[in-house]
């Protein structure tokens, strides 16, 4: 499975896509990228006049890199996104510095463990200058969608 399969196996589009593209790969640790364009939607009204991008769309940057595209890679193939689902289970993230529109952000992921559908990893968001932006904890699992 090629990095842009990947991609486009994710259950998301525009405006709720956070990856452009996954630098590395394999089945210790993923390594992707986005950049935050000026006009997404959250920025209206996000800290008037100073948009920076919320915390809760940093943490789904890294559940999208670092959980949903790895577990899809981890499942070599065994991935239907018209049978399979993804669901982030929990996160405990801590931020340090601000991500402001344009600015692109690396994810870096290393799996804790894969079992059972279950994947569970270390996260960390770094800016442009490779400064530490947020790093923290994402699990999520697969599962099969309701055919009703």
């Amino acid at each position: 499975m090629n990095k842009e399969n990947i991609i486009q196996k994710l259950p998301y589009t525009k405006p709720f896509l956070f990856v452009d593209e996954i630098i590395e790969i394999d089945d210790i640790h993923i390594k992707g990228a986005y950049t935050f364009l000026q006009d997404e939607y959250f920025y209206k009204g996000h800290f008037k006049d100073n948009p920076i991008t919320p915390g809760v769309i940093l943490t789904e940057c890294m559940a999208q890199i670092g959980m949903a595209c790895f577990g899809i890679y981890l499942l070599k193939g065994e991935w239907n996104q018209a049978k399979n689902g993804i669901a982030i289970t929990s996160s405990d993230m801590n931020f340090y510095k601000p991500v402001y529109p344009t600015e692109k952000v690396v994810v870096i992921a290393e799996k804790e463990y894969f079992r059972f559908n279950k994947l569970k990893c270390k996260v960390a968001m770094y800016n442009s200058e490779d400064i530490l932006v947020a790093k923290g904890i994402v699990s999520g699992m697969t599962f099969m969608k309701n055919d009703e």
